[in-house]
């Protein structure tokens, strides 16, 4: 049944509220999607809905009313609210008109396909970077991202909001440093790091094969363990004062040129 709410006090629009909050996503294990595109896409990819809510302007919408209706079907709760209501929840001025709280999973390196190329991240700090990345995996054909160490949260607001629905489409693992290089070395994954220490340029490497791309912090680069354990280690080369690229636009273009290697494989055009 789809229902109303209008109480910025109802137990749902509070969860909704605090899952903005790393410590209510650690608890309760959901996390929020914006829009009803993505909410689509969550559910199309089998992710579990727990609750989707709605502003009341766009109930006579026919893909928000659908969504609504399926939402209650999967056994989620289906709610319509006021729209001002709505905005509290996101943060946002132009707020989305449906939110989705989905419930987290992560993905088991066991389960790669190591014939397609992976991204690793060594401690991201930065969750639009991260998000960024997800949505780049995904444009490129990538097999998922490893975060290595401690990060920051694939399944905050702003990491899902710069994934734009990739969070749904790319499996996102978590792994102790190690255990990741030594699951590398037993299925024949090269691992190159990208790093100022780098010797050859990333064009001029052979990037074709098993091969995750792995990259180091914003601020300090791979650790001297992590460059240890690499294949390889590549860099971009760089022209002005600059000597670095933001995070996210390093990888996508480390990233482009591994799929550029591969003819573009899956490419739509």
């Amino acid at each position: 049944m789809i229902r109303s709410i209008s109480s910025a006090a109802n137990p749902l629009v509070k969860l909704a509220r605090a899952l903005d909050r790393k410590k209510a996503r650690t608890e309760t294990g959901l996390f929020v999607a914006e829009g009803a595109r993505h909410v689509t896409e969550g559910l199309d990819r089998g992710w579990r809905l727990h609750a989707v809510l709605a502003a009341e302007s766009a109930v006579d919408r026919p893909q928000v009313r659908a969504l609504l209706t399926r939402a209650d079907a999967t056994g989620a709760e289906a709610v319509t609210l006021p729209d001002h209501l709505l905005e509290t929840l996101t943060h946002r001025d132009n707020a989305q008109s449906v939110i989705g709280l989905f419930r987290q999973q992560l993905g088991d390196l066991e389960a790669f396909d190591t014939s397609r190329p992976l991204i690793a991240l060594e401690a991201p700090r930065d969750p639009g970077n991260l998000g960024t990345i997800i949505r780049t995996a995904d444009s490129t054909g990538c097999a998922g991202v490893v975060l290595l160490g401690v990060s920051c949260d694939p399944f905050s607001m702003e990491s899902v909001r710069a994934s734009m629905g990739s969070v749904f489409a790319m499996p996102v693992v978590r792994a102790e440093a190690a255990g990741f290089f030594d699951w590398a070395d037993a299925h024949g994954v090269r691992v190159f790091g990208t790093s100022l220490e780098g010797s050859q340029r990333h064009t001029d490497t052979d990037l074709t094969g098993p091969v995750a791309i792995l990259m180091g912090t914003e601020q300090s680069g791979l650790t001297a363990d992590s460059a240890a354990r690499c294949s390889g280690l590549i860099r971009l080369p760089m022209a002005g004062g600059a000597d670095s690229l933001n995070l996210g636009i390093a990888t996508a273009v480390t990233v482009y040129e591994v799929w550029r290697q591969r003819g573009f494989d899956g490419a739509r055009f």
